[in-house]
Formats: structure tokens, sequence, C-alpha cells
């Protein structure tokens, strides 16, 4: 019977890991945009039903 080897980790799969913890973008711009987008868009539907009531 043959015995069983242990798989080695290359050394790709080790490195890909160390490239992930490395990769940490920074998003806060992102977030206050998206914020604002998301406050203007609000603020444009109140705008929208408004008129809706001034328009009728």
């Amino acid at each position: 019977m043959a015995k069983k080897q242990k798989r080695s980790v290359s050394s790709t799969s080790k490195s890909r890991k160390a490239s992930s913890k490395e990769f940490a973008p920074d998003y806060t711009f992102i977030r206050k945009d998206l914020r604002k987008i998301g406050f203007m868009a609000a603020s444009f539907f109140v705008i929208l039903v408004a008129l809706s009531f001034f328009l009728n």
C-alpha cells in the first residue's frame, strides 16, 4: 500500500495571501460622494413632490 504524502503549500498560494492582505484601498471619498448623491436625490424627490401639489 502506498503511503500518502502531505501536500506542500506552493509559493504562489503564499504570495496570493500576502498580496490580498497588502491591498487595503481607502474608500472614504467614495462614501462621501455616495452620501452627497443620496442627499441630492432625496432633495430632488422632495422638490418634485412639492411641485406636484402646486402645479395641479
